[in-house]
This record gives structure tokens, sequence and C-alpha cells, in this order.
């Protein structure tokens, strides 16, 4: 159903608080005592990261949160990684509009999963007005650490050789290994004993495409594969969506960035988290994607990301840290990424990049950096629950502050540029 025939559902829907349909102002003073930023590194390091949920208790709280639910929450196993874990997707709502909300494609990024289970828990449960709204007017389904050998290996790629890919794919056998194959160090983790791929980069806007012998190893211009089964996980649940609602209203891929950047008018405040609606290339202009023209929509990505911003900037007086929220870079063009691939099929899009990668961070900001995450969902769901989002003005996503500098160290701050988002 097409999105616009969709807003019919929500005509007359309360408009929630944290989303108006003015444009807010986006120069907000930041109260004293904002988080000041003083040395950083973005230099790997072994730290402590116990505090996040593992892929075992993932699973325990899962099935916690279908428990308690009393069935509001239905958890299906939706695949295997490629060691044979297990890849979870969770589903809440009965509501005309379908969100789409993954975490820890890449394994080190970690708020995302504990975010989403926050919020599964509260939609499951909650009997508050809010609650009831989210669940008549959107279908949430989550996949909660989709990349999860790499989350059990604190690493950026997954658990996965060449070998194993031309075994699965015999068409593959003689063709150069892909590009975002993994067999040297990186972050500080050794891919030379145990490689794997940037599941980020495996993932095509054709959705029903198999790999092709002829397209590899291609680059990061181009786009991927569905090789990885963490990949085709997601792109399967994405096209069972499809044939349900008739498209994705929104995918939110939940991510990190480095450390150290700072905000664009003040170097002594940290970058919270950035965030994008963009990632491609306009395929009305791009030779090959013209397809894909009729259903792109970078004007509804914006505006679900001026719904994400507005809801950071209103609790910023409580928590200065909610004030640092910056626009991811612009000239982003990766069609083989989740977030690409799916706003070409007529997703809107939502990108969240956190502060720190594990490896920099380790659990430091656990509890701020998923509360921002938890904040960003919460006011784009009430958006789109109240169909708010269409009044936005994608214009003012242009406006939002782009990110500022790193003050990290320069060599691994190239290297931390080469492997976003």
């Amino acid at each position: 159903m097409p999105r616009r025939s969709l807003l019919a559902a929500v005509t007359g829907a309360t408009v929630l608080a944290l989303v108006t349909a003015t444009t807010p102002a986006l120069a907000q003073p930041v109260a004293p005592g904002a988080p000041a930023a003083g040395q950083c590194s973005d230099e790997p390091r072994d730290l402590p990261v116990h505090e996040f949920t593992d892929h075992r208790e993932l699973g325990v709280e899962l099935s916690r949160i279908e428990r308690v639910s009393g069935g509001a929450v239905d958890v299906t196993e939706v695949g295997r990684s490629n060691r044979g874990r297990e890849v979870w997707a969770a589903r809440v709502g009965t509501g005309p509009k379908a969100v789409l909300i993954t975490s820890e494609i890449h394994g080190n990024e970690k708020t995302g999963t504990d975010a989403i289970l926050r919020l599964l828990d509260f939609l499951g449960t909650s009997d508050s007005p809010k609650a009831e709204r989210w669940r008549s007017e959107v279908t949430v389904v989550a996949i909660p650490k989709m990349n999860p050998d790499g989350a059990e290996l604190d690493r950026r790629g997954n658990d996965m050789t060449w070998d194993e890919v031309t075994a699965r794919f015999p068409q593959l056998r003689g063709s150069e290994p892909a590009w975002n194959y993994y067999t040297t160090p990186r972050q500080g983790d050794d891919y030379a004993q145990r490689p794997g791929f940037d599941v980020n980069r495996d993932y095509n806007p054709d959705l029903s495409y198999e790999p092709k012998a002829e397209d590899f190893p291609g680059t990061s211009a181009d786009t991927g594969w569905y090789i990885t089964p963490e990949s085709r996980i997601v792109r399967d649940v994405y096209k069972g969506l499809v044939a349900e609602f008739g498209e994705v209203d929104t995918y939110v891929d939940l991510h990190h960035q480095g450390a150290c950047y700072v905000m664009p008018d003040d170097p002594g405040r940290f970058v919270t988290l950035s965030i994008s609606g963009k990632f491609v290339d306009d395929p009305a202009t791009t030779p090959g994607y013209e397809e894909y023209a009729d259903t792109y929509d970078l004007d509804y990505s914006k505006q679900l990301n001026v719904a994400v911003y507005n809801a950071l900037q209103g609790r910023a007086n409580n928590n200065p840290l909610f004030g640092n929220i910056t626009l991811y870079p612009q000239d982003t063009n990766l069609p083989g990424t989740g977030l690409g691939s799916f706003a070409l099929n007529g997703s809107g899009a939502v990108l969240f990049e956190v502060r720190g990668q594990t490896q920099t961070l380790g659990q430091k900001y656990r509890a701020q950096l998923t509360q921002a995450v938890y904040i960003g969902l919460d006011g784009m769901l009430s958006s789109i629950a109240s169909g708010q989002v269409e009044n936005l003005d994608p214009a003012v996503y242009d406006t939002i502050p782009p990110r500022g500098p790193s003050i990290g160290d320069a060599a691994e701050r190239r290297s931390l540029q080469v492997l976003e988002p």
C-alpha cells in the first residue's frame, strides 16, 4: 500500500509531544555542565564490555519479554548466523505501517541492542495511551544483534571464510574474494586468524539477486551480493514485510562511529550521536538505478530524521548530552548497505551513529548512550504513529549541524572513516 494512502489511517490522531508541525529552533542553548571534550583516542584497546547484552542474554531477555507481554510481542527465530547462532526477530503491534529496526550488524556497536530490548519491553507491557497508539498504528519488527558471531567476538565483521562462501555458492569458485572480506588486522582484531565480512556491504536493492562471479570483487560504490547468512536473513524478513504490507514504511539501522568527533561550533563538546537519511545518490540521475526513482523518497527519510532530532533536542535541558546531535556526512553513496538498498526500495531510512565502538569506549557511558538511542526511536515512532511525520518540514534536516572534526589520533581516524557506517 502506498505511504500516502496509509496516512489516511492516522488522520486526526493526537499530535504527540516533542514532534510538532512547526519547525523547531535548531540552535538550542546547552545547559551548563555539558560533557566537555578532553583528550580522546580512537586507538583500539581491550576494554570491558561485559555489561552489554551478549547472545545468550539476548535470548533469555527476548523470551522474558514475550512471556510477560502476554503474546503482544512475538519472538521468532528467523535464521542462523554462519556459526550457527540464532537470529531472532521480535514483532509487536498491529498497525498498517511496518517499521523494521536492526542492531549490531557490526558486532562492536552494541547500544542499539539494549535500546531495542527496552523498546520491546515498553511496547509489550505498557497500557499507556502512547503504547496503545503505537501498537494500533505501527507494526514494529526488530532484529537485535543481527550479526551474533561478530558480536560474540566483539568485532565489526562476521566470522566467515571465502572458502565457506564458495561452498555455498559454487558459481563463485575461481573469482576474486569480495572487497569487504577482512583478512588483516582492523580495530585491534586479527582477521588473519578468523576472517570475516563487513555484512553492511553485502546488500543489494534487487531483493531477488543471487551472487554472480562477474560482480566480484566489487567496490564500496557498488551493490553487494547477499553472500552472508546475516544479510540474507534481514533481506528475507524485509521481503516478507513487503509482501504483507505492500512496503516497509521505515527502516532503522543502529550503528556507532568514532569516539572523538566534536560539535562543529564547539570543540569542547563530543558528539553524542549523528543521524542520517541519505545513503545513495539520486537514482533518477544515477545510471543503472533509474528503476528505483519512483520508489525512492528522500524527503520522507529527512522527515523521520527530523523527528529523531526534535525528540533529542527536547530532552537536552534535562541532560545536555542529548543536545549534541549532528548530521552524518551527506556525501555518502553506499547502495550495498541495508539502508541504501532498502531506501531505494521505498522505505524511509534512518541511521543512528552513536559515539565510540567498544574498542575505544568499552562500556563507558553505556546507559546515557543507550538512552539517547531510545529517545530518538521514541520520537520517531511517536511521529509515525500520529501521522505527524508527514507534517514535518524536510528542509529542517539540512539545517541540523554537520558532524564536527575528530580530535583523535589522525591515523586511526582515517582507518575508522573507511569503515563507517
